[in-house]
């Protein structure tokens, strides 16, 4: 079974950026869909972004298009979620998640079709 961990987290002040990380237990991230989500005190969780196995297909959410973006490192074998122009309203805790698939081009915006979950890492968006 595989484990996600996510890093990266921490205190940013309003338009700062932070980077996250997910990796993957066994070094097989590579194998899996990955999407982002998070979830803030009191409400329900959120989806942020998904993309491919083979790196070529993403999706944002409304919320975030056009400053957060993921992206996949071959070399680390990590999928990478670099947030820009932080507000405070994006302070929560945030998750990856992965989804083993066949097809190398699907990702997946539905937290339901994740198997695969890490701990979250905590963000925190100061005014």
């Amino acid at each position: 079974q595989v484990q996600l961990r996510e890093s990266g987290g921490g205190l940013v002040q309003a338009g700062g950026s932070l980077k996250l990380s997910c990796e993957a237990s066994a070094g097989v991230l590579s194998r899996y869909a990955v999407g982002w989500f998070r979830q803030a005190p009191g409400k329900e969780r959120e989806f942020l972004a998904a993309i491919s196995r083979n790196g070529g297909n993403w999706i944002y959410a409304d919320s975030v298009k056009g400053r957060f973006f993921i992206s996949r490192d071959s070399a680390d074998n990590t999928v990478n979620l670099q947030m820009n122009m932080l507000k405070p309203e994006d302070t929560a805790v945030y998750y990856c998640a992965g989804e083993s698939t066949y097809k190398s081009s699907a990702f997946f915006s539905q937290s339901a079709e994740y198997e695969y979950w890490g701990q979250g890492t905590q963000v925190t968006v100061s005014s």
